[in-house]
This record gives C-alpha cells, structure tokens and sequence, in this order.
C-alpha cells in the first residue's frame, strides 16, 4: 500500500468508527477483567477466611469456585471479543479498505 492509500484510510470516517468500537470494547473488557481478577486477590489479602468456606460435604471451596468461574468467564469474554472482531470489526475493515482502494490513482 502506498503512503497515499494509509493517508485516506486514516481520513476516513469509518476508520475512526473502527479504532473507536475497538478500543472501547478493548477497555471495557480489560476493566471486567482487571476487576475480576484483582478483587479476587483482594479478598484473599484481606478476608480470606470467604474464600475457605465449604460447600455442603465436599471439598470444593468457595475459593475453588470462584476461580474456577472466573476461568470460565474469561473465556466467555475472548469469545464475545473474537466474535465482535469477525463480524463487526471485520466487515467495518472491508468496508474500509474497498473505499480506501477506489480512491486510488
């Protein structure tokens, strides 16, 4: 591509839009995760006793389970991020580069 063609591309409204859904998708799942995991350390650091109750008769902890649905979790939200990506953010590209192309001279 030639330094013309990145300077429409980046003109252009669509490529805004993208970098905007991109980056506001990308902050708001750094933010669930961020807080997701530090608040689970947190509770460890400061009331630990929470995460050592038992369920029923077994072994498993609240501990245990919390952690194991936050596994769970962060991967439901790659999938959610991944599936944006292609759909969304990849039609907007196409889109984005068709334009870009017809512009050229």
């Amino acid at each position: 591509m030639s330094s013309e063609m990145y300077a429409r591309i980046r003109e252009n409204p669509k490529f805004k839009e993208l970098v905007s859904k991109r980056e506001r998708l990308a902050w708001t799942l750094t933010g669930i995760v961020l807080v997701l995991f530090f608040g689970l350390f947190l509770t460890v650091a400061f009331n630990p006793a929470v995460l050592a109750i038992k369920l029923g008769d077994s072994y498993v902890t609240t501990g245990l389970l919390i952690g194991l649905i936050q596994f769970i979790f962060f991967w439901i939200l790659t999938a959610v991020y991944v599936r944006r990506a292609n759909s969304e953010f990849d039609a907007l590209t196409a889109d984005l580069l068709r334009e870009s192309s017809k512009g050229k001279k």
